[in-house]
């Protein structure tokens, strides 16, 4: 049972490196990509979890906005990131998601009220030393950079706060309605910045691309990875989530070829950042591994 979960979180994970390329692919903006790609996925997710499994999508309404207003950092952390894929490639945009290690060192002290720990910090500034090299080697894309930065803060915001919330109502509406919340915040922007004709203007192929998105790629992936937690431990799930910019860069490498050829440089560097994050994962391990143990003596 184990390694079939294990070839399942492999397989969510792959799809989510995949991702970035599929977003890439599609020749809409990065505002009309997230307004259909959180519309169908909550269309997706709102067949399944109501006429699938059968279960009812009622919460109570302070939980409703709560989940709404975190739908919103995540429909910002999606437009900050394929835009900076459109303005710059998949693998900076993936390389700087990696900076979600130090934003998150410092945010979740702050939200859940516990003391910030220094390893942490330690290795964000190793992220961030990585960073600042790739874009000193790279300064062209500095615009997607900067994008691909902001994509990691909004992705750290909503991370930290959906924790806040886990447990208050079954995963499956967790999820619809904050991908349905950011759908209807991406809309409110599109009306406000009256950009709703370039939104409505979607192509053929890019529809198709856009539905494979939200099915395959985003509420298939979300609703496993949940249901994964029943036979995998956090640990195992957060160490192989890091793969994904692995796997992005990868095919994104095979599949686009020039555009996506880097500098040695930015491949040490990138290395050198997920190395950071795999060794964070071991080392909160070990340690909560040893404060468990200390609590049971």
């Amino acid at each position: 049972m184990k390694n079939a979960a294990l070839f399942r979180l492999h397989l969510i994970v792959f799809l989510w490196g995949f991702t970035a390329i599929i977003g890439k692919l599609i020749t809409a903006d990065a505002q009309t990509l997230v307004f259909y790609r959180m519309l169908f996925a909550a269309a997706i997710l709102f067949v399944f979890i109501r006429f699938i499994q059968k279960k009812s999508l009622h919460v109570p309404k302070k939980l409703m906005y709560q989940l709404v207003t975190i739908g919103g950092f995540m429909a910002f952390h999606w437009l900050c990131f394929f835009y900076s894929i459109k303005i710059s490639n998949v693998s900076i945009a993936l390389s700087c998601l990696s900076l979600s290690t130090l934003f998150a060192a410092i945010l979740e002290p702050i939200v859940f009220k516990r003391k910030i720990d220094l390893p942490e910090v330690i290795i964000g500034v190793v992220i961030v030393l990585c960073i600042s090299l790739i874009f000193n080697v790279e300064f062209r894309y500095k615009e997607g950079i900067f994008y691909g930065i902001l994509a990691a803060l909004f992705g750290t915001v909503f991370s930290v706060f959906n924790g806040k919330l886990y447990g208050r109502t079954s995963s499956g509406n967790i999820i619809f309605y904050e991908i349905f919340g950011g759908f209807l915040i991406v809309a409110l922007f599109s009306v406000l910045s009256g950009q709703v004709a370039e939104v409505v203007d979607l192509s053929g192929r890019d529809l198709a691309l856009v539905v494979l998105l939200a099915g395959v790629f985003t509420a298939f992936p979300m609703l496993e990875s949940v249901n994964l937690m029943k036979y995998i431990s956090p640990f195992t799930l957060v160490l192989t989530v890091n793969l994904e910019p692995v796997y992005g860069i990868i095919l994104a490498f095979f599949i686009f070829g020039e555009s996506e050829q880097m500098s040695t440089l930015f491949y040490i560097a990138s290395f050198v950042m997920i190395l950071a994050i795999i060794i964070n994962g071991i080392l909160k391990s070990k340690r909560t591994k040893k404060k468990l143990n200390s609590e049971i003596q």
